[in-house]
């Protein structure tokens, strides 16, 4: 990660802010999609999309073999993915609950 300064730090932190902001403004999933395709390089959509792939497997019980079959991402991925479902802020076990609510 890049070295910030103080005064950067804190702009980061309040740009970051409007990101977030940002996205609950997108009411649908094609405004999302628009808005990602803007704001990602089509590697960083990817490697999105592979993680939270990744993350809906492991929901689903997949070994990390077969997973790594299934998308070709890395089990080095799927093992950070993995990480980040049990230990992480908690972002990926909400938005597959309420997607998987949304479902129902």
């Amino acid at each position: 990660m890049k070295q910030h300064s103080e005064q950067q730090t804190r702009a980061l932190r309040v740009a970051a802010d409007s990101l977030n902001r940002a996205f609950l403004t997108l009411n649908k999933p094609s405004e999302v999609r628009q808005f990602l395709l803007d704001l990602c390089t089509p590697s960083e959509l990817e490697a999105i999309v592979d993680r939270w792939w990744t993350a809906s497997l492991l929901r689903e019980g997949r070994s990390y073999r077969e997973i790594s079959e299934i998308t070709g991402v890395s089990v080095t991925t799927i093992g950070r993915v993995a990480r980040f479902l049990t230990m992480g802020e908690g972002g990926y076990r909400l938005a597959l609950r309420r997607e998987e609510a949304g479902q129902s």
